[in-house]
């Protein structure tokens, strides 16, 4: 039954008792139960008899055809056709023994291959062919295939459709199985080049012959690089002809890990086969949209051996699905046949009743041919009108203008030249249990639809393959999620990668980022790394415990000289309030109560003006103190240096030269500090590296140089200082202070020149800190070192501040102290 059904050609005859009558050749390979190519008769069929039932098209005349099967073996398959062409059971080229031909096209298909092979032959004759299968680019070739015209719509836009599918799901690792010819190739070609575009990675790639008997032992390595593979996701591109050794091998397997996405449904019919699982049970199939003619349904219902007596391949059905009787001889039933008998109850995976691609492919020939015959045929009427039982006479290359016409565009009368816009229908294969064989629709893809809205898909009706409870996954390597980005793998593909955290301050909110994002300076990364955080905003401040000690100390400070002035003041008549210059000890206190003072710019929230009166302010209080000590040293060494003369003291003590300092240096401190404002002058800074999750607000020195040159002026201030007071710290007098400002100057040295590099090597508010502690400490020794032996005498022992004290002593001067 099966091999002869493979080689026996089958011939239907239709026509109607009409004056003319025109035959249709239709070509096309029959093997084993190839009910997907009977789907295609009946389609032929159901056009022929809608077209010779319509009153407008073709009046007066009716269609027919001869069918003719190719064999599956090239050597063979121009027999059929030159048995046609030439009227002879054992054909001669370029002999035609056909007296009265009324064939007029030829319907090839649907093997893009068969038909190559039969549009070679026809084109000698320019006989008009239209093939069905899906479209080729091989026959635009003019020159080779002038008589051809192909019924499927170019389909440029499959890859774009499969890969955008690929991008909704999240696959990016696919396999590729494909045919070993010049389609196969273009494909390829076409799908590398969309996948490249949207980071979509090929896992392996197999070509393979046509042929289901060759290389059987590839088929086998295939199915093992299949099962293997990491890739979920196995594209298979192709027509049932060119992959029926690979679909037949497939369906013998239970892969049920693969989803199949496909352009075709491959049509086995395993009677033998009791599995429940079937390997194709999931697939997605892209299918050229085309409009569902009704009435097919209905006709493929009527259909029964009864109806058409010659047709010797519905006995054979009814004989497997309807427990019929049947005669080997003349393939006809005999008894025991059920009445109600019809192919609507066959299996869906055995035959379908909608009319799919290839059987609309069908329908679109031959009412493109009818159309042309009926424009041809008004066209001689209107020339040469036919007389009673005359007919009309051509020959089939004159129906070319009319078929390119039609073919082109430029007849709209048929629906489907209409649609120039093709789409594509995702189809979802339900086939659970095995013999299911639906085929639903679940979406559809539109090419000239705005970018993001050309697909769309119903996903809650797809059925993926039973081994998954959850969308499948097709990936060489996992998602790298957030707080992660992806590092690329030499020599391996874009699709296959590590992970690796975010570097600090970094995040990356999104999946698969190949570059975290920098966080604002305003932020800062969490912990996660997958989002950035407003970063809150530090400075010293008066509530923080080191501010709030900070202005504790200089207040205190303030406060403490200030009583030590007032003491001053009160005992100003004094000896040892009068002795070394009473009025610089009430400048130098009253500038030490500025200087503790001013270590309060540096706490509390920075602005610009803060900024640049916290240099101004430090620099010239400290300034006048030193100038002061410096003067008060001077004073000292001036009154008790015997070396000089009587006079030159006198002179110089009377003029007052000492107080001159105080100006001097003060003008130095206002150059420099005019050079500081007028070039770079200090400014508010934020300081967003040092402590992670903090803005720290710090006030910039602007030129380092200018505030390395005010702190050298006064440690060389301070140096000159100590330098005078330790010349006359061993001169004779009850009041001798120049050892308490060498003391007091070395510590302020000692303190500034410690400064500079634990300064450099704090940040933030550390760093303030670290300068409003110098300051403190630095003042605070001007006001120990100096005024604490004083209070002392004045507080402690009143005795020894009096004049007749001084005069007791054994080692006073004969001179009274240098009073002021």
């Amino acid at each position: 039954f099966l091999e002869e059904l493979c080689w026996t050609p089958l011939k239907i005859i239709i026509q109607k008792q009409v004056s003319i009558s025109w035959q249709l050749i239709f070509v096309f390979n029959f093997c084993r139960y190839n009910f997907k190519i009977y789907h295609l008769v009946l389609a032929l069929v159901f056009a022929i008899e809608e077209i010779n039932r319509n009153p407008h098209l073709l009046p007066n005349i009716s269609l027919g055809f001869d069918f003719y099967n190719v064999p599956y073996s090239e050597k063979n398959i121009l027999m059929n056709p030159l048995i046609w062409l030439t009227g002879l059971s054992s054909p001669y080229c370029n002999y035609n023994c056909i007296k009265k031909r009324k064939s007029t096209a030829a319907i090839t298909g649907p093997s893009w291959a068969k038909s190559a092979h039969i549009g070679t032959l026809l084109q000698l004759y320019k006989f008009p062919q239209l093939t069905v299968g899906p479209f080729d680019s091989i026959f635009n070739d003019q020159g080779q295939f002038t008589s051809l015209y192909q019924m499927a719509p170019k389909g440029k836009s499959l890859s774009l459709a499969m890969v955008s599918l690929m991008l909704h799901f999240g696959w990016t690792w696919i396999g590729l199985l494909i045919p070993d010819d010049h389609r196969g190739t273009q494909f390829l070609s076409d799908i590398r080049e969309n996948m490249e575009k949207n980071q979509v990675c090929i896992a392996f790639v197999e070509m393979m012959q046509s042929s289901w008997t060759s290389f059987p032992e590839k088929y086998w390595k295939i199915i093992g690089i299949i099962q293997e593979s990491l890739a979920n996701i196995i594209i298979i591109y192709g027509d049932n002809d060119s992959l029926q050794g690979l679909m037949r091998n497939l369906g013998q397997q239970i892969l049920t890990r693969k989803v199949w996405v496909m352009t075709s449904q491959w049509d086995v019919t395993n009677i033998a086969d009791y599995f429940l699982l079937d390997s194709f049970h999931g697939s997605l199939i892209f299918s050229q949209h085309h409009e569902q003619v009704i009435e097919f349904k209905n006709f493929i219902q009527t259909v029964n051996p009864y109806k058409y007596p010659e047709d010797n391949y519905l006995p054979k059905l009814w004989f497997l699905f309807f427990e019929c009787s049947f005669s080997e001889l003349d393939c006809h039933l005999l008894e025991n046949c059920q009445a109600n008998a019809s192919l609507e109850f066959l299996p869906r995976h055995i035959f379908d009743m909608a009319m799919n691609e290839d059987s609309y492919n069908t329908y679109k020939a031959v009412y493109t041919v009818a159309q042309s015959l009926h424009e041809m045929s008004l066209q001689q009427v209107q020339m040469q009108p036919f007389g009673n039982g005359e007919r009309m006479m051509f020959f089939p290359w004159q129906l070319h203008p009319f078929l390119r016409n039609i073919y082109l565009g430029g007849n709209m009368a048929l629906e489907w030249k209409q649609k120039s816009d093709y789409k594509y229908d995702i189809l979802n294969f339900w086939n659970f249990p095995k013999g299911l064989g639906l085929k639903v629709q679940v979406g559809t893809f539109l090419p000239n639809a705005p970018l993001g809205q050309q697909l769309s898909l119903s996903e809650q009706m797809i059925q993926w393959p039973k081994i998954y409870s959850e969308l499948p996954k097709s990936v060489c390597s996992e998602s790298c999620g957030p707080g992660f980005r992806k590092v690329s793998l030499e020599g391996k593909a874009v699709c296959c990668y590590d992970c690796t955290p975010c570097a600090d301050n970094e995040i990356s909110n999104e999946t698969d980022m190949e570059k975290c994002m920098k966080c604002p300076e305003s932020h800062y990364a969490n912990t996660e790394k997958k989002y950035c955080l407003q970063k809150a905003v530090r400075f010293l401040h008066h509530k923080d415990p080191l501010g709030m000690s900070l202005t504790t100390i200089a207040l205190c400070f303030s406060v403490l000289t200030t009583v030590v002035l007032g003491l001053f003041v009160k005992h100003r008549d004094t000896p040892i309030v009068k002795a070394n210059n009473r009025t610089l000890s009430y400048m130098l206190l009253i500038t030490l109560t500025v200087c503790f003072l001013c270590s309060l710019l540096f706490i509390g929230r920075p602005n610009t003006t803060t900024c640049i009166l916290q240099q101004i302010t430090f620099g010239g209080a400290f300034t006048v103190a030193l100038a002061t000590v410096l003067a008060k040293a001077i004073t000292v060494l001036i009154a008790f240096k015997v070396t000089f003369p009587r006079r030159v003291v006198r002179w110089l003590i009377v003029s007052k030269t000492p107080n001159f300092i105080i100006p001097i240096c003060s003008l130095g401190h206002i150059v420099l500090c005019g050079i500081w404002l007028g070039t770079s002058p200090p400014f508010l800074d934020k300081d967003v590296r040092t402590e992670p999750g903090h803005i720290i607000l710090v006030c910039n020195k602007g030129s380092d140089f200018a505030f390395h040159s005010i702190l050298g002026y006064l440690c060389s201030l301070a140096l000159g200082s100590y330098t005078v007071a330790f010349l006359s710290r061993n001169l004779p007098d009850t009041f001798n202070e120049a050892k308490f400002l060498s003391f007091s100057m070395l510590v302020f040295f000692c303190v500034w020149v410690t400064f500079l590099p634990v300064y450099h090597s704090t940040k933030g508010k550390v760093m303030v800190a670290m300068e409003v502690f110098s300051i403190l400490a630095s003042s605070a020794a001007l006001l120990g070192f100096i005024f604490v032996p004083k209070c002392y005498i004045i507080l402690i022992r009143p005795d020894k501040n009096s004049f007749h004290h001084i005069r007791n002593r054994p080692h006073s001067r004969r001179n009274n102290p240098l009073k002021t």
